[in-house]
């Protein structure tokens, strides 16, 4: 399986960059939900690109299509539209955080509870999942995925309150970590999020139908405006009788992910009330007060660096030059490279310019660094065109911890950042220098203070290691990545 092998098809170190979470979209009384619902995850496909999945609700019955690969790959197709009627959808584009990439796996999760159809999509990750999933096993559950969510499915269906808005409440009462879902029932739609606000979703509207979506570039692909923010721990419930907002959980102080601003997000899309290109430059450019250097022009590593270079050359004064070329063509349907080949690396996706190059001192801006192989391999190429010094700039803090909260990064032990300090990772790489974005710079960029010492006001727990919640499942001595492995191991 996809999820299982340690390089990408592209012939790249799979584990060398952060991995998209997941994207989630829902529609309300709309004659075309399962066709806006597929455009609108084309649009999300940048959060997750191993499987989607749509369920539609007719009226009468429920239906269902989920499928691994890209969305243009599967829900291309006429008859894919055709085979999901309806007036309300859900959908979800996954990227695996917890249990492989298998179809059943594949989001959205549906089930016939005694209420009725439910489908649920979920983005986000649930802390306490294995010692929830160990209890409801003990007491006679039968799970059909390795999937995190599916632990929601079965604490609703086990729920003893009495309408489905109660039961979900139940449910999420006995989760920690972060959850962001949809989920739709013979009556309508529902949309919430977790109390801290960890991952994003907003509200839109289109000729009389609601939308929630991960992010604002969902709404703009259909000509839908934009609402509001689904605020931290709010649960939003759409049915015939109208749109209905409740607060059923304790409030706590809002941790939003700040890394979605350095990278998850699309450029284009609105997050938190910010828009995230012109965020992305406020990071280069305090990255450029913060660690100037001598050189003659800035290069991003594309795509993901390019705003933050852009903001770099504009507070710096020095000219911004596409150096490094991006293939935009080579993605899982190219040719698994052999051995012989997969020195070639980074190459397949990334060519440099020596025209540009030649003879010029680099500043070379990328979003961040995790194991700091493909750092290698790209600053390599750069001096193989010709530059004649590199100074490698970082917009974001060094990437210290793992991720626990729906985003798929290495464990600790693998982290270049966690390993080795400054001088020591500026000779791994192979560069002149090296200087990462200050934690304070971060938040500035963001319009916010850091408040070191106190609550702040978003979760940076991959770059200082304070997690907003408890671990309990790392805790306990086993990721979720480590029980799936197990599971998927007693399954076969």
């Amino acid at each position: 399986m996809a999820d299982l092998l340690p390089w990408d098809r592209d012939g790249l170190d799979r584990e060398d960059r952060f991995h998209e979470e997941c994207g989630i979209f829902a529609i309300h009384r709309h004659g075309d939900a399962a066709a806006h619902t597929i455009l609108g995850l084309h649009a999300l496909q940048h959060r997750g690109q191993e499987a989607a999945g749509v369920v539609s609700f007719d009226g009468r019955h429920f239906h269902s299509h989920r499928a691994i690969g890209l969305i243009g790959d599967t829900f291309s197709k006429r008859w894919v539209v055709d085979s999901l009627p309806g007036h309300a959808a859900i959908g979800h584009t996954r990227y695996a955080t917890t249990g492989a990439t298998a179809l059943r796996n594949v989001q959205p999760l549906f089930a016939d509870m005694a209420f009725g159809g439910f489908a649920l999509a979920h983005n986000g990750n649930l802390t306490n999942a294995q010692r929830l999933r160990h209890r409801l096993v003990e007491q006679g559950s039968l799970f059909q995925s390795t999937t995190d969510t599916e632990v929601l499915v079965h604490l609703i269906a086990r729920s003893k309150k009495t309408t489905l808005v109660k039961r979900l409440v139940d449910a999420l009462d006995q989760v920690e970590g972060a959850w962001s879902l949809v989920a739709l029932f013979d009556d309508g739609i529902v949309a919430v999020r977790d109390p801290l606000g960890v991952r994003p979703l907003v509200m839109g509207e289109l000729d009389g139908a609601t939308i929630f979506a991960s992010e604002t570039c969902a709404l703009d692909i259909l000509g839908a405006a934009f609402v509001r923010d689904v605020e931290p721990g709010e649960m939003v419930v759409v049915d015939g009788r109208g749109v209905h907002s409740s607060h059923p959980f304790k409030s706590r102080p809002r941790r939003f992910c700040i890394f979605e601003y350095v990278y998850f997000a699309r450029p284009d899309s609105v997050v938190e009330g910010r828009g995230v290109y012109e965020v992305r430059k406020r990071i280069g450019a305090e990255l450029a007060r913060e660690a100037p250097a001598e050189a003659d022009l800035v290069v991003p590593v594309p795509d993901s660096g390019v705003p933050a270079a852009i903001g770099y050359a504009q507070a710096s004064g020095l000219p911004f030059e596409l150096g490094i070329i991006r293939n935009h063509y080579v993605g899982r349907t190219f040719i698994e490279p052999t051995d012989s080949i997969r020195h070639l690396g980074v190459k397949l996706k990334h060519n440099a310019n020596p025209a540009t190059l030649g003879g010029k001192r680099v500043v070379l801006v990328d979003d961040s660094i995790v194991r700091g192989t493909t750092s290698t391999k790209i600053v390599a190429m750069v001096r193989n065109a010709g530059a004649r010094e590199v100074h490698m700039r970082i917009a974001s803090p060094p990437t210290t911890h793992s991720c626990f909260y729906g985003v798929d990064t290495p464990e600790r032990s693998k982290l270049l950042a966690a390993r080795h300090n400054l001088e020591e990772m500026a000779r791994i790489i192979g560069v002149d220098s090296l200087a990462f974005l200050s934690i304070d710079g971060l938040y500035r960029a963001v319009g916010e203070p850091a408040r070191m010492g106190e609550a702040r006001a978003f979760c940076d727990a991959c770059f200082t290691g304070d997690y907003p919640t408890r671990l309990v499942d790392h805790d306990q001595g086993e990721t979720g990545a480590q029980m799936s492995v197990l599971l998927e191991e007693a399954g076969r």
